[in-house]
């Protein structure tokens, strides 16, 4: 006896698969975007100033991150943006901005820098969209980092340098992990340098906010050899793990210009 399935039945084994592999199709739809702007929505929620998601939120997000193409966002390097004929302007596109958290997309020509800078109170995840990029990063030193180099040097000197030790020193190229980092660790303060044209993916949470006193910081670093402590005593310190820093002004020839985002549209729930 052959089951009979009716065209327009409601249950039938036949209509239930139907709907599931639409279901499927429709799911696949979403853009990368759409998914990256309603995973850090679930990630922020209940995070502010100095509030760190939780390792699996973290993790959550960096993996939608990791996944992303410069095709999700609709950018090519040969766009005018990132031409080395340009003057050496970085743009910006903003995708989404809230309290809680930002998403936008830095395009950098050639040679340009973003420079040392600071992420007061937030949880910063970059993703290397395209390209070769220099990224040094570091974070403030203390007791913890190196016992002997701190029981000998004040962190904090009479010429308002600050210790620091880096975290990162590299160049990266897609593919690469998203690099997250954090407000006390992980290089909250970094610079980054355009070795070719590059695109980078960034989220913020939360967001720069004057008002709330999270404004961006620049600094001076300063790299030695050996450090004086005082009188004719000095004490060997390795160049490559700690550098002075000072905050200075913003840099005169550090120009971002905002443009408009005309990659796949974000729905805002």
């Amino acid at each position: 006896m052959k089951m009979r399935i009716e065209p327009n039945g409601s249950g039938g084994r036949g209509e239930m698969s139907s709907e599931s592999r639409k279901g499927k199709r429709r799911q696949k739809r979403i853009p990368a975007v759409q998914k990256l702007y309603e995973t850090c929505k679930e990630v922020f929620v209940d995070c502010g100033p100095g509030i760190v998601p939780s390792p699996e939120n973290v993790e959550k997000l960096a993996a939608v991150l990791d996944g992303m193409t410069q095709e999700d966002v609709g950018l090519r390097p040969n766009m005018p943006c990132f031409s080395k004929e340009r003057a050496p302007i970085i743009t910006y596109m903003r995708l989404h901005e809230c309290n809680k958290f930002s998403i936008g997309i830095f395009c950098l020509p050639p040679k340009t820098v973003i420079p040392l800078h600071n992420h007061p109170g937030m949880t910063v995840f970059s993703k290397l969209l395209f390209g070769t990029m220099h990224i040094r990063s570091l974070d403030w030193a203390d007791k913890a980092d190196d016992c002997k180099t701190m029981s000998a040097v004040d962190p904090k000197n009479n010429n308002g340098l600050c210790l620091a030790k880096v975290k990162v020193n590299s160049e990266l190229t897609p593919p690469c992990n998203t690099s997250i980092l954090y407000p006390a660790d992980g290089g909250n303060m970094h610079r980054f340098t355009a070795k070719t044209a590059c695109a980078v993916l960034d989220v913020l949470g939360p967001p720069y906010c004057d008002p709330e006193g999270r404004h961006c910081q620049y600094y001076q670093e300063l790299p030695f050899p050996q450090i004086s402590v005082g009188g004719d005593v000095s004490v060997e310190v390795e160049e490559e793990r700690f550098a002075w820093l000072k905050e200075m002004e913003k840099p005169d020839d550090h120009v971002i210009v905002g443009v408009a985002y005309n990659g796949p549209k974000i729905v805002r729930k």
